[in-house]
């Protein structure tokens, strides 16, 4: 099924925001802008932490590259077709597994990307952590189920190994979501969603888990997520007959692609002041940054997700698989910005929706 796209990368675009620095620039307010907030390690320092810790690492989460069928206009990955070279290879994927291996203490495999089905080796390595008896979760665009006949038989390949299957959707609407990634990526991600509902995924009693997530279209906060979830599951049942688990809420935060956008559109100051005025001390205990390790397609480390985007690596002795020093990031320091008030900012947000 082909899919419009509405935008291209930063990078292939050759924008100055492809260049992580000057991202943390513009929210420093010293790029693009004069807008000045308060910083958020003063914000979090307020509420007595001077220095904000990992608790035991539980969550393994690896970008296994950017290629992607799709280029959202709201990406915080910059991803898109265009980013071929930046791929995990399988030395470093075998590094992984080592590692994940050796730390007892994690016990989910969380693969994003990009789209990470794209990857070469995403079978490969799936099946692998499932030897070792960790928990994978995928997180798949949708649209990629249907783009291409190689990967119509994913939804038998996730439920055969039992992955736990994390889905964009935007919105339970047709213009809404193609407004933010592209034509035709709603009638592709039904049409996707009813393959993994027909091997059993979303299903009561199957035990094959799907969950959708939501990010707003624009520059507002999400509404309740329970309150979303009721209405998703109430529309996609109606009218397509869909079945899913749970829906997650997950506010979008101002870096590559949706920075661009708040840039472009004058909403960056307002957006930010939202964030800010929303910040919930609530949420800090609970930040994804402090149980999980980020990995990028070439093996670096990062707090998060987000701080990969933005090439923040940890404060720890070793920043890469080849040195991976379970102790120092143990004991490390996470690294903070000014994008981590998108965390902090109302129920919170993380990789598995509201915190608080």
């Amino acid at each position: 099924m082909a899919i419009k796209q509405r935008s291209k990368s930063l990078k292939s675009r050759g924008d100055g925001l492809s260049d992580t620095f000057f991202q943390l620039q513009v929210l420093n307010g010293k790029q693009a802008t004069d807008a000045q907030f308060p910083k958020f390690v003063d914000t979090i320092a307020s509420n007595g932490y001077t220095d904000l810790k990992p608790v035991p690492l539980e969550i393994f989460q690896i970008n296994i590259g950017k290629l992607c069928n799709q280029t959202c206009a709201h990406c915080h990955v910059d991803a898109g077709p265009d980013r071929k070279e930046e791929n995990m290879d399988k030395a470093t994927l075998e590094r992984c597994l080592d590692i994940i291996a050796s730390v007892p203490s994690i016990h989910t495999v969380d693969i994003t990307g990009g789209a990470p089905e794209m990857n070469p080796h995403f079978r490969w390595f799936v099946a692998e952590v499932r030897k070792l008896g960790k928990k994978v979760i995928d997180r798949c665009n949708l649209t990629i189920v249907v783009a291409n006949k190689k990967y119509h038989d994913l939804p038998d390949f996730l439920a055969q190994h039992q992955v736990q299957v994390v889905s964009s959707l935007p919105y339970f609407s047709k213009s809404r979501t193609d407004s933010q990634r592209g034509d035709g990526v709603f009638e592709a991600s039904i049409q996707a969603l009813k393959m993994l509902n027909a091997v059993g995924y979303g299903k009561e009693g199957t035990g094959l888990t799907l969950d959708l997530v939501y990010n707003p279209s624009g520059a507002f906060l999400p509404a309740s997520q329970e309150t979303l979830q009721a209405e998703f599951k109430r529309q996609l049942k109606r009218k397509y007959a869909i079945d899913f688990n749970s829906l997650y809420a997950i506010t979008n935060l101002p870096i590559s692609r949706f920075l661009d956008y708040l840039l472009q559109s004058g909403n960056y100051a307002e957006y930010m002041e939202k964030l800010v005025e929303a910040y919930n001390p609530a949420t800090v205990d609970g930040l994804m940054c402090r149980n999980t390790i980020s990995v990028s397609w070439d093996g670096y480390l990062y707090d998060c997700d987000f701080n990969q985007m933005l090439d923040l690596k940890v404060a720890a002795k070793g920043q890469h698989l080849n040195d991976f020093d379970i102790a120092s990031l143990q004991n490390r320091p996470i690294v903070l910005n000014q994008h981590c008030y998108g965390c902090t900012a109302g129920a919170g947000s993380s990789c598995g929706g509201e915190i608080a």
